[in-house]
């Protein structure tokens, strides 16, 4: 059993593709570029966003932070609340702090929005911490270690804390602060195989599955 559990949010804790979705083209509408199919869209769930627009919208630097900055319009002011709680995860998060576990946070979206999407959805009484970036230049792996420190994490400890996430990003920046990532596959936001091939320490599909992770017993073999 894990003594720290470090969450990611968007395809984790929450099915964020409505506001995602409609956020990108937003900004991409005010730009004046094409939108991608929905296909490329689903990989915008997870990553920095700065690095989604540069990869699948052929942006340069320059662009890429303008295309950021009007997401942010729109996903600030209504795109947040239009997500859904994953099934489960809330409950789960109750039973894992009732046997003693200290939960978090670690999102690469910025720390602003973090809070009330925990707050709207009744994460917060189970969290020791609640971080996000600072929406700049922060990457994943600045974001895990932002919540080790809170939470007070020695590095003997580090041996009883892991990260769950959806994408590769979770995975190795999980790795680059020395813990282990368990992969969740809730909404399928990943190319398959993307989390076994990142390192993945397991890969669940259900709350239930991963619970029985976090305690230790072993996953089927086959799936």
């Amino acid at each position: 059993m894990y003594r720290y559990i470090l969450f990611d949010l968007d395809g984790t804790l929450t099915d964020s593709r409505e506001g995602i979705f409609k956020s990108v083209r937003y900004s991409l509408e005010k730009l004046g570029r094409p939108c991608p199919d929905e296909g490329t869209l689903r990989r915008f769930v997870g990553p920095p966003l700065y690095d989604s627009f540069m990869r699948y919208c052929a942006m340069d630097e320059v662009e890429a932070r303008r295309a950021v900055a009007v997401f942010r319009e729109r996903y600030e002011a209504v795109g947040w609340a239009e997500n859904k709680a994953a099934d489960g995860m809330a409950d789960l998060m109750a039973r894992l702090k009732a046997r003693g576990c200290v939960l978090a946070i670690a999102s690469s979206k910025p720390e602003r929005s973090v809070v009330p999407i925990a707050e709207k959805f009744g994460f917060m009484p189970y969290l020791a911490a609640a971080c996000g970036s600072d929406g700049k230049s922060e990457e994943k792996a600045d974001v895990i270690r932002k919540a080790l420190v809170r939470l007070g994490v020695s590095e003997e400890e580090k041996a009883e804390t892991v990260m769950v996430g959806d994408r590769k990003f979770d995975v190795e920046g999980a790795a680059e602060c020395g813990l282990s990532c368990i992969g969740v596959e809730f909404f399928d936001f990943a190319v398959p195989g993307e989390l076994e091939a990142a390192g993945a320490a397991a890969v669940c599909r259900t709350a239930e599955e991963l619970e029985r992770c976090l305690s230790g017993a072993e996953m089927p073999k086959e799936r």
